[in-house]
């Protein structure tokens, strides 16, 4: 049986992606800065009859937190074969780039970008030990630059000085990463779910949980020949699902 963690995935798309991924047979670690919140959501979805999902505690921020993470899971099952690096924040809601203190934009990176760099190096050692370890870092449409600079990009005016660049960094840290893992097993990308409704945009999206966490699952469980250092959107209308970076 296969071994996920996902972080932040108490609610909205990381909590349906468990119950997905759950459904597909893999024993699902549900990261949660909160371990009593963790823990009820397990306890709802066993009474919903999903199996082999447990809570762990994890703090993306936190390198200690992290630590103990890791050191749970190689104590109960000695690897891990994916990581899906989930977690992430907004940030406050006005987000100029000549205005928003960079308090507030450090905020964001710190979980955003520092936070997957923090997990994914810590877990490196655990995954490594999988004949197949997958690491899908979830980004968003509004990382892409090349979209970012085409007026008629739909989202074009959705411009932050905070979220989308921690998105952006993301995407160019997990190209390095997949370049240095290359030779290999490893598939390592980024996934855009899409504009989906969430508690985190206020339910504004029009994409629904469930396409989302079905579009993160598809480029993630993928065999050997499956692609690396790519870009995947939900929202990019072809078949391919590859966004421009």
């Amino acid at each position: 049986m296969k071994t996920v963690l996902i972080t932040g995935a108490n609610r909205s798309i990381g909590l349906e992606t468990a119950k997905q991924l759950s459904e597909e047979g893999l024993f699902v670690y549900i990261g949660s800065r909160n371990l009593q919140k963790g823990e009820e959501t397990v306890k709802q979805l066993t009474e919903k009859g999903y199996q082999n999902i447990k809570a762990v505690e994890i703090d993306v921020t936190n390198p200690e937190s992290i630590k103990n993470a890791k050191n749970s899971i190689e104590t109960e099952k000695g690897k891990l074969d994916i990581l899906i690096n989930n977690a992430g924040i907004l940030g406050v809601n006005t987000q100029t780039a000549t205005d928003t203190p960079v308090d507030d934009i450090r905020e964001v990176f710190d979980t955003n970008f520092f936070g997957v760099i923090n997990v994914t190096q810590i877990f490196l050692d655990l995954l490594k030990k999988s004949d197949n370890p997958r690491i899908s870092n979830i980004t968003s449409g509004l990382g892409s630059l090349t979209l970012h600079s085409d007026p008629d990009w739909k989202y074009y005016h959705v411009k932050s000085a905070a979220y989308g660049p921690s998105k952006s960094a993301l995407n160019a840290y997990t190209i390095a990463l997949a370049y240095e893992l290359k030779d290999q097993p490893f598939k390592v990308n980024v996934i855009d779910p899409g504009y989906t409704a969430t508690d985190f945009n206020g339910h504004s999206g029009p994409g629904s949980v469930e396409s989302a966490a079905s579009f993160i699952i598809k480029h993630t469980l993928t065999d050997e020949n499956g692609p690396t250092g790519q870009y995947f959107s939900n929202d990019i209308e072809d078949e391919t699902g590859i966004s421009p970076w």
